[in-house]
């Protein structure tokens, strides 16, 4: 016999890929599109994502601690590389990166870290 209320609510408790990727891409569009390439600038524009990032994320009521971080780098030649690793519950817990490259001018790596709670 399958519980639908157990599985409904294991589903509602999981980590979303896909969604929060989406999640990070219209938000990093939302402020870079325009933008050229500015360092006075940058502050507020890596600010200014990780906040809505995390506005859009805590609206989806999920039980999760997130953290989100976010690197931006003028267009120059020069690599951008980022790498992490995290040391927790591969069921319940999840984390996400989204690669910005369609400004002419800048880079941007967001990263998500949910922590099941």
């Amino acid at each position: 016999v399958l519980d639908l209320g157990i599985m409904a609510d294991e589903l509602e408790k999981k980590f979303e890929y896909d969604t929060t990727v989406q999640i990070i891409e219209d938000q990093v569009k939302a402020i870079l599109d325009q933008k050229v390439y500015d360092a006075k600038e940058v502050h507020v524009w890596s600010s200014e994502i990780v906040k809505r990032v995390l506005k859009q994320l805590h609206k989806q009521n999920k039980p999760f601690k997130y953290v989100v971080t976010c690197v931006i780098m003028q267009k120059n030649g020069a690599g951008l590389h980022t790498a992490s690793t995290c040391y927790w519950d591969t069921k319940a817990d999840g984390s996400c990166s989204y690669d910005y490259h369609s400004n002419k001018t800048m880079h941007a790596i967001c990263t998500v870290f949910a922590l099941h709670i």
